[in-house]
């Protein structure tokens, strides 16, 4: 399945708004966060969130989810 991620801060800055990964049906975030590494589209310290929650890496991303990487961000 494909599954379109949606990028914030950072990694928006250096990828764009959203990349689609191609992940197998029933993968979990942690499967995705190995993918986007591969891919060099990951920060350490990012968390993933399913539907505007942060999730963990069992969480099983299915093919309607909203999957967003929100990388760590500082302010001033």
């Amino acid at each position: 399945m494909t599954v379109p991620v949606l990028l914030f801060a950072s990694l928006r800055s250096k990828h764009g708004d959203c990349v689609p990964v191609e992940l197998p049906a029933n993968a979990t975030v942690g499967a995705l966060k190995s993918v986007l590494r591969s891919q060099g589209i990951w920060v350490d310290g990012a968390r993933v969130a399913v539907n505007r929650a942060f999730a963990t890496d069992e969480h099983t991303i299915e093919q309607r989810d909203e999957v967003a990487v929100i990388p760590p961000v500082s302010g001033g």
